[in-house]
């Protein structure tokens, strides 16, 4: 259950404490204070999606913590058990979201992702939106409450990983035949493709070294010729630079015993000697290696032009030959096993189809067998909302013609006749706004019965009804909170009679600032504000009379 929340910074929220109790728990306050806020602020720290236009001006982020009781939730402590989260009693859920967009959640102080706040909170809080009524009218809607209600999980999961095992293998498919429309002819371009290049043969980078290999082949005569020069310069001749670095060196040898200040001058002459007859051993060695190998360079340009003509024929670099047989092997290998994989597919195929359709054929007794257990439910409280002459049904009929779809072969349609005699008709040809209130009410009462969360909010699910079926109204969502916590945001005296505990949700202005804040009812309070909701902004003595009789005749 929900033992405490704080709001901080919400829409017309400044900060708000409040702690709740067992039992039902009515909000009410003038139109436009704020109850729905509260609930909106809850749908967060639950995982709702969040916007930053719910910050409060001109703040830069919104904080919302909710505290509930765990009392033995199996689930929730799976959960934070797999997460690594500590926990005791009860488990604190806090989301902060900023002005950025950006949005912080937290488990027991743990930082988490929302999504982690929503798998918790589907354990925890039923919320029922005062717009319930108008989604009702969706075949979808209407398909997902019934599956709610039936209690047959394990066999609507059965159904769904059927039919995406069977979509799966459906679209690889579709697809492996639309590759295979032009088999032959692209088996043998591939064949003949691979083959080619497989002669040739190329190596990665190849095309690199044969190009440098080929500049040096081709130019070796002129590269001889200019080293031969090189070498006389350096110390074939009577004026070779040797000859001139050993004369420089011996003057300036002889002058050293006059003035030291040569030695760096000679030691320079010394290390350059060094390395010009390093430089003509190696220019020696160089031109020795160096032959002219005629035969070779046209090995080399016949190997480079191969390679041009394979690489413009296949449109890649000549760099790329070696990579694109390799992709050119692997579609080949692929397509050689294609028809092996067609066949294995089609059998996968019909496997997963034939699993689909009995499991599909499963889920639909069961569904037709919860549709007439809860239609029989739904009438009969139908009858207690002022609908005496209503008949209500859920029809389940199987498309046989329709291809498999997610959810079953199943066409999930709400049908209703409100007076007697009245032929039975979809829900969106015969409710008016206020008796699609009570229907969509009647739902929502007997789906919840159904489940063991130990929070239910009803958010003005009673809106569109009113006199005497609004008592009986109330009376129905008291009766879910006898094992339960029942929140409900309402406008109506009857129903906010009837709660265990009374919350006024008060919205007031302050140097142009508008603020709501919720004030928890003493017993005089309460008669005060039920008097409000009966008579308006007048509050007469009959009115206060009247408050106090329904309040204490529900004791």
């Amino acid at each position: 259950m929900l033992k405490y929340l704080h709001i901080k910074d919400f829409a017309v929220i400044e900060e708000l404490e409040v702690q709740f109790e067992n039992g039902m728990t009515v909000f009410t306050g003038e139109t436009g204070a704020g109850k729905s806020i509260i609930v909106d602020a809850l749908g967060l720290v639950l995982g709702d999606r969040a916007d930053s236009s719910i910050i409060r001006q001109p703040c830069e982020s919104t904080e919302i913590t909710a505290i509930f009781a765990l009392d033995k939730n199996n689930a929730i402590e799976a959960i934070l058990d797999d997460q690594g989260i500590n926990h005791d009693d009860e488990v604190i859920l806090r989301r902060v979201i900023n002005r950025d967009g950006r949005s912080r959640a937290y488990v027991n102080g743990t930082p988490s992702p929302a999504q982690l706040l929503k798998e918790i909170g589907e354990y925890l809080v039923d919320i029922h939106g005062q717009h319930a009524h108008q989604s009702l009218l969706k075949r979808e809607v209407q398909r997902s409450l019934l599956d709610d209600f039936g209690g047959y999980g394990a066999i609507l999961e059965k159904v769904r990983s059927n039919y995406q095992a069977w979509s799966g293998a459906k679209a690889e498919l579709a697809e492996l035949r639309g590759h295979t429309e032009d088999y032959d002819a692209r088996l043998a371009l591939l064949q003949y493709q691979v083959k080619e290049l497989q002669a040739l043969a190329p190596e990665p980078s190849e095309i690199v070294s044969l190009e440098e290999e080929h500049k040096r082949l081709a130019n070796a005569s002129r590269i001889l010729e200019s080293c031969q020069r090189v070498m006389t310069l350096l110390s074939d001749e009577e004026a070779a630079i040797t000859n001139q670095l050993n004369y420089s060196l011996h003057e300036l040898q002889g002058l050293l015993r006059y003035d030291e200040g040569l030695s760096p001058i000679i030691e320079l002459l010394e290390n350059a000697a060094i390395q010009v007859n390093e430089a003509i051993r190696e220019g020696r060695h160089y031109m020795e290696s160096l032959d002219l190998e005629p035969e070779r360079l046209r090995q080399v340009e016949d190997r480079i032009s191969s390679l041009h003509d394979v690489a413009r024929k296949h449109k890649v670099r000549p760099e790329e030959l070696a990579t694109h047989l390799e992709i050119l092997a692997g579609e080949l290998e692929k397509l050689e096993g294609s028809q092996q994989r067609l066949t294995e597919l089609e059998a996968i195929c019909a496997n997963a189809l034939q699993d689909y359709l009995q499991a599909a054929d499963e889920l639909h007794d069961r569904r037709c067998e919860a549709a007439e257990n809860i239609s029989r439910a739904i009438e009969e409280k139908l009858r207690q909302l002022g609908m005496p002459g209503g008949r209500f049904s859920i029809d389940v009929r199987k498309n046989e013609k329709d291809m498999p779809a997610r959810d079953g072969m199943d066409r999930i349609e709400y049908l209703v006749a409100i007076n007697p005699g009245q032929a039975m008709q979809p829900l969106s040809k015969v409710a008016s706004g206020g008796e699609l209130s009570r229907i969509s009410l009647a739902i929502q009462v007997v789906g919840s019965k159904d489940k063991v969360l130990p929070t239910l909010i009803f958010d003005e699910v009673d809106s569109g009804i009113g006199g005497g079926v609004a008592e009986i109204v109330g009376k129905l969502l008291h009766s879910l909170a006898g094992n339960r916590q029942v929140f409900c945001v309402t406008h109506l005296p009857q129903v906010a009679s009837l709660g265990d505990h009374h919350l006024l949700v008060n919205k007031s202005t302050h140097a142009e600032t508008t603020l709501t804040q919720v004030i928890t009812l003493t017993p005089e309070d309460r008669i005060e504000e039920v008097a409000r909701m009966l008579g308006g902004l007048k509050i007469t003595e009959q009115s206060r009379a009247h408050a106090r009789e329904m309040i204490n005749s529900h004791k």
